[in-house]
């Protein structure tokens, strides 16, 4: 059972946890500008500008992406890896994202370039993930960088040696799919002004996923009362 922790992170703030966190459940489960947001807030005569939306968010998606991550189920062990494409400060930037066969999320990774070193890295992150296990097969498109990647790592003993590389892209039909949620959500917004705050962004976007999908112990993904309480619950908050 998750208990609730002494401290919170909400100490100074202007608002209470409970309207901070329902901003954040909104904005990062649902295509709403800062702009809807705090139009919805004035209907219900609270005033909220976009800027202290715009900190809400930097501050407390990527803490309840941290904070998530220990209360996941495992997923297996069949990666399907693939990029797509968001525009950060006027430019296109790389989002690298990877689920398994059954579209659980396990990991993503900003870059701004689309080579084997940001493969690598974002293989290395995702194998951190405490709720992988070893990667028996990883399915990509056919982007060159992968199998450089891939093999780079299994001479550094960074990758199980019998871990299989597929380069077949109708395979990666799942993970692509699953693009179209993130950028939906992203579209609002307009683009990002810097690689951090959209990696933050996204952070949260995750999270909020993880629990549509059913991946969070303790939160079905169809109980929606439930999501609220067990949200506050990880930041130490009452619902």
């Amino acid at each position: 059972m998750l208990t609730a922790g002494k401290k919170t992170p909400f100490k100074g703030r202007q608002f209470t946890a409970e309207i901070i966190l329902w901003a954040g459940r909104c904005h990062l489960q649902f295509p709403i500008s800062y702009r809807d947001l705090e139009c919805m807030f004035a209907d219900r005569g609270v005033k909220v500008d976009q800027t202290t939306l715009f900190r809400w968010i930097q501050a407390y998606a990527p803490e309840l992406d941290k904070r998530v991550r220990p209360h996941l189920r495992m997923t297996n062990g069949s990666w399907r890896v693939d990029e797509t494409y968001i525009r950060v400060k006027g430019k296109w930037v790389y989002l690298y994202r990877a689920v398994d066969a059954a579209g659980q999320t396990i990991d993503f990774l900003l870059s701004p370039k689309r080579d084997a070193t940001a493969a690598r890295r974002f293989f290395r992150k995702a194998m951190k993930q405490s709720h992988t296990v070893s990667r028996r097969r990883i399915t990509v498109d056919k982007n060159a960088a992968y199998p450089i990647a891939t093999k780079t790592m299994e001479r550094g003993r960074e990758l199980w040696r019998f871990a299989k590389l597929r380069q077949v892209k109708v395979l990666n039909n799942i993970v692509e799919q699953d693009h179209r949620r993130i950028m939906r959500l992203v579209r609002p917004g307009l683009g990002f002004k810097s690689l951090v705050s959209a990696s933050w962004t996204i952070a949260g976007y995750e999270a909020m996923a993880m629990f549509r999908k059913g991946q969070v112990v303790g939160a079905p993904a169809n109980d929606m009362s439930a999501q609220p309480d067990f949200i506050a619950a990880l930041f130490g908050a009452a619902a």
